[in-house]
């Protein structure tokens, strides 16, 4: 099954994407993931992205169309995926509808408040990639995975995250309306528990 996952930054795409990711045995794609991966090991990808990334915009279509495509070619995705963070706006879907078969778009309806809170709050950790939240950290600023020291990662700043809102309700919203047309739309409530979203979204797909 080819499943793309779409919300508000914060919505919590990332969190599900790895659980289902498990349950369905099919990858999950993240273009974040991929594109902090090049900025970590400062390659030529990694450079030319930095400073857009940074100031909370969005990478050229061009770019990451591309680097979804040939990902998507890999052995790995043969039986489906699961997509994060792609497309982000109407140029990228209907660029992706040219070279894939999309199944079901899930979109994560989370109120803009909660949305700041849980970005605002996320710690990063550099040398294992994990994320975590004040709300179970409390004044933790090592990670308790690894022992690695946490940072705010500038795009979970207040102020980036307000500005990536600002970006997702001019250019990625439409994408609701986008999918609802072709009829692959479910849209899942994402608020409460982790396993609560995740058990609401287990039941969509089984129907």
């Amino acid at each position: 099954m080819n499943i793309i996952l779409l919300g508000a930054p914060g919505s919590g795409k990332g969190t599900m994407a790895q659980k289902l990711t498990v349950e369905l045995d099919i990858p999950q794609i993240s273009t974040g993931d991929i594109f902090r991966k090049n900025l970590k090991e400062e390659t030529p990808l990694g450079l030319q992205i930095k400073d857009i990334l940074n100031g909370g915009g969005l990478v050229p279509d061009e770019i990451t169309i591309e680097i979804v495509k040939n990902r998507l070619a890999e052995p790995d995705c043969s039986k489906g995926y699961i997509l994060d963070g792609f497309p982000r706006s109407i140029a990228q879907a209907e660029a992706l509808d040219s070279f894939q078969h999309v199944d079901c778009a899930i979109n994560l309806d989370v109120d803009k408040q909660t949305i700041v809170s849980r970005l605002s709050g996320r710690r990063f950790c550099p040398d294992c990639n994990g994320t975590f939240h004040i709300s179970t950290l409390g004044n933790a600023t090592v990670c308790p995975v690894c022992g690695g020291k946490l940072i705010v990662r500038k795009d979970d700043s207040e102020e980036t995250v307000l500005e990536r809102l600002r970006v997702y309700e001019s250019t990625t919203l439409p994408l609701i309306e986008y999918y609802r047309n072709q009829r692959k739309l479910v849209t899942v409530d994402g608020t409460g528990g982790v396993e609560v979203v995740y058990r609401r979204i287990l039941d969509v797909l089984h129907k």
